[in-house]
């Protein structure tokens, strides 16, 4: 055997053990639907997508800009406006800074600007893991203030929405959100500025019921719950079964309520190919 080659084997060789050294630092996780178990760092390389059964997992915020933008393009703005807990709302200071050490964000939403395929726009993303991206006053005013911003500078807006509808904790102050976001879309909307509205697992509640719903055009993944109420408040309301698949992306396209349902390895093409026909 050549010294070339034996060199290149033992290459190979130590690269496999560093690699296993270094998956045996991550930790594993467990498809919630088959219960599948990979390592964490592949789950962020399928994209939160389970290799298994194909089931949707929630993305981390920065992930999502990550797999959206143009590497190293994003810059974050906005990043200094908090919740300053309105209400006095007991426990609710003590589980704003717990889902902040384990999010590594403020609040529930990042908002920022950055490049796709070299096309500046301005993005936001609703972290689902925060306080289930529940809507309160500093996301409404980052939604009104990052809206703001793309109608100065002229540019594209693009928001991915998850979660559970206004923040209880916040009260009152929650709720003047969907009115606060619904009409700073609409301003940037008169504008000519172009909306696109991206509806992840879930969007529900107070959240829908604003301005995700308000997008020039509706784009959703897979099997996403789009609601407002959802179908277990539904039933127990009206005590009747609905149809099966019932406020879910497919269910909505079907009716008219959005526009297109995109595998989320295919959002980055989707939105690349909107920006130069909008362009």
């Amino acid at each position: 055997m050549l010294l070339n080659d034996i060199f290149s084997q033992r290459k190979i060789m130590w690269n496999r053990m560093a690699q296993k050294r270094k998956r045996g630092q991550e930790k594993i996780k467990a498809c919630p639907k088959c219960k599948m178990e990979y390592y964490s760092g592949e789950w962020k390389e399928n994209q939160y997508i389970c290799p298994s059964c194909h089931a949707y997992m929630p993305v981390p915020a920065k992930e999502r800009v990550a797999y959206i933008l143009d590497e190293n393009s994003f810059k974050e703005l906005f990043a200094q406006i908090i919740t300053k807990d309105p209400l006095d709302f007991d426990g609710y200071e003590e589980k704003l800074q717990l889902n902040q050490r384990k999010t590594g964000m403020q609040d529930a939403f990042l908002a920022g600007v950055g490049k796709i395929e070299n096309r500046k726009v301005a993005i936001g993303v609703l972290d689902g893991r925060f306080l289930m991206g529940s809507m309160g006053t500093a996301v409404g005013e980052k939604i009104v203030c990052l809206t703001e911003y793309a109608k100065k500078k002229n540019l594209p807006l693009i928001i991915f929405s998850a979660s559970g509808g206004a923040r209880m904790q916040e009260g009152l102050f929650s709720l003047m959100q969907m009115a606060k976001t619904a009409t700073a879309i609409e301003q940037f909307k008169q504008k000519g500025g172009l909306f696109i509205s991206c509806l992840t697992n879930p969007t529900t509640g107070g959240v829908s019921a604003s301005y995700a719903s308000l997008g020039d055009i509706i784009l959703a993944e897979p099997g996403a719950l789009i609601c407002f109420a959802g179908p277990r408040v539904i039933e127990q309301t009206i005590g009747q079964t609905l149809p099966e698949g019932f406020q879910r992306a497919e269910f909505l396209l079907e009716h008219g309520m959005i526009d297109c349902i995109v595998e989320r390895k295919d959002f980055r093409d989707t939105l690349s190919s909107i920006l130069q026909m909008h362009l």
